[in-house]
């Protein structure tokens, strides 16, 4: 009886953390990348399970992903300079980096259709809402599954593009598209989440010295 009651503390405890509005911190991302072409599939096989760790902090956030194929990629958000910046080292394009304004063209938002489902799920005891998602780019169209909460205030580069048609934080994603005819499915669904201290540095859009700027990316 006393585990019984310990179990249900302790899972109670959790889950009011869980629930809990969290404006500073740590998320941990797992990315897999799969196809039901075989080639293409060893190919992304290649690339290995993906993890990417956002540092948050009121309006700003900082997004790292490391992988020995894909190389180094560091993406900050300042929502109050309404700026993103994306600096890479990537093993074939070198070291770039990118400046985009996180206004969106009114054109670019005629080829995303948002729509909001009444369906839910639960990602580390966070409710999360669905959206699907269809996008239109040069002809490809591309079907997103996300599920996102508002108990989580960090900013995401992977609904900075939607024009604040996607509310809250995504916990949990999966893109349908296609490459060169093949398809791909690419999951994303957050493992960890930390509530600690970010320090400010971790914001300073400072791009370092070596980097050489390119387009931005659309």
């Amino acid at each position: 009886m006393k585990k019984l009651l310990l179990f249900t503390l302790l899972t109670f405890s959790l889950t009011v953390f869980a629930q809990e509005k969290l404006t500073e911190g740590i998320v941990i991302q797992k990315q897999t990348f799969t196809s039901s072409n075989a080639a293409l599939n060893g190919q992304l096989a290649m690339l290995g399970d993906m993890q990417t760790t956002t540092y948050f902090k009121g309006n700003k956030s900082r997004t790292e992903l490391s992988n020995p194929m894909a190389g180094d990629v560091t993406t900050i958000i300042d929502n109050d300079k309404k700026e993103m910046v994306a600096i890479m080292d990537n093993p074939q394009l070198g070291k770039k980096y990118t400046i985009k304004k996180l206004d969106i063209d009114e054109e670019d938002l005629k080829n995303i259709t948002v729509t909001p489902s009444e369906e839910t799920k639960d990602v580390l005891g966070y409710t999360c809402k669905k959206y699907d998602i269809v996008l239109n780019k040069q002809g490809v169209e591309s079907k997103l599954v996300m599920y996102t909460t508002d108990k989580i205030t960090a900013l995401s580069d992977q609904t900075a593009s939607f024009g604040g048609k996607v509310k809250g934080f995504p916990m949990s994603i999966e893109i349908q598209a296609e490459q060169a005819g093949m398809d791909i499915i690419i999951n994303m669904e957050v493992t960890e989440i930390k509530k600690v201290t970010v320090d400010a540095s971790k914001f300073d859009m400072t791009v370092p010295e070596g980097y050489e700027k390119m387009d931005a990316l659309k």
